[in-house]
């Protein structure tokens, strides 16, 4: 396989995209370029199969933060997904995504576990991204059983995203997880519009994480959304991050970054959420210039892969 260093080659890969840089991304694509929708589950939502991840905002000034939205609405993206926990995300999003709010859909997260912490940060979440409704609001991170026991326990956070539906503060529900049994709990306690999941090659073929959630998630029809498309490994003990919003080390092979994303979005799942990482986002873009799902020969080279690689997420 001839390697491609994406991260040292690519004008996208340097670690300070300037605005001019984003105006005139996009411009040698194809004329009949477009981003292709999925349906989430049974909502009857169209979302772009390649989500922005609001993270990548987080510590970027506004004027920065407007460009990169503008150019993802111009391309096609109208699946936004921000979180109170990606510092200044949240802060940097409302104002860039205001003038196009009404044609998006819109998705936070909340951390907090109990009803009262939650309703407090969807109030704060909705006047930050200065909106009056979330198209979809998720449970953030479910790690473990126990998370998952406590939210649907007196008083836990479950309580308040059902009265948020009920007042229209929230349209849809789901839930993001770091652990299949989390995930498996979540989905028999309750029936969520939706599922943000790491759907990773080498999680799926060499960490045994994945494909029970998958097959579940799609036997009850609810919207699968993918995290870690792009993702390689776990930073290794003392290891730097390669960018300061991306806790895992990202794919950095432009080759074996576009066939695990194909990998990722050749499955029945709505769309993908890139690393939080502008570059990246726009590398996705990239590569949806005409898309082709994955051959069996770039799938060969993926299994071949994951069998050398330690995935960012395992399951016993």
């Amino acid at each position: 396989m001839k390697r491609r260093k994406f991260i040292r080659n690519s004008a996208l890969g340097s670690l300070a995209l300037t605005i001019p840089a984003i105006r005139s991304f996009g411009k040698n694509f194809s004329a009949s370029y477009e981003l292709p929708k999925r349906v989430l589950g049974k909502t009857g939502e169209k979302l772009s199969v390649i989500g922005f991840g609001g993270i990548m905002l987080n510590n970027n000034p506004q004027d920065f933060a407007n460009e990169l939205v503008a150019k993802a609405y111009e391309l096609g993206v109208n699946y936004y997904d921000v979180a109170p926990g990606y510092g200044t995300a949240q802060e940097r999003l409302g104002p860039a995504l205001k003038p196009y709010r009404k044609n998006c859909f819109l998705a936070c997260k909340t951390h907090d576990r109990t009803a009262k912490g939650a309703q407090n940060e969807l109030e704060d979440s909705l006047r930050k991204l200065e909106t009056d409704h979330f198209d979809l609001y998720q449970l953030h991170a479910l790690s473990s059983v126990e998370e998952v026991e406590q939210v649907f326990g007196a008083n836990g956070a479950m309580e308040t995203f059902v009265k948020a539906k009920k007042e229209g503060k929230v349209k849809h529900l789901g839930f993001s997880a770091h652990s299949v049994d989390a995930a498996m709990l979540a989905m028999k306690n309750f029936d969520f519009d939706s599922i943000l999941f790491p759907i990773n090659f080498a999680c799926w073929n060499a960490g045994n994480f994945g494909p029970q959630v998958f097959e579940e998630a799609e036997k009850r029809g609810m919207g699968i959304l993918a995290l870690k498309a792009m993702a390689l490994t776990r930073l290794g003990e003392g290891e730097e991050k390669v960018f300061k919003n991306v806790w895992y080390k990202p794919i950095q092979d432009e080759e074996v970054m576009r066939m695990a994303l194909k990998y990722t979005l050749s499955k029945n799942i709505t769309a993908a959420v890139p690393p939080g990482k502008n570059t990246l986002f726009l590398k996705a873009l990239e590569f949806m210039n005409g898309y082709v799902p994955i051959t069996d020969n770039e799938t060969k080279k993926l299994l071949a892969l994951a069998k050398e690689t330690k995935p960012v997420f395992m399951h016993a």
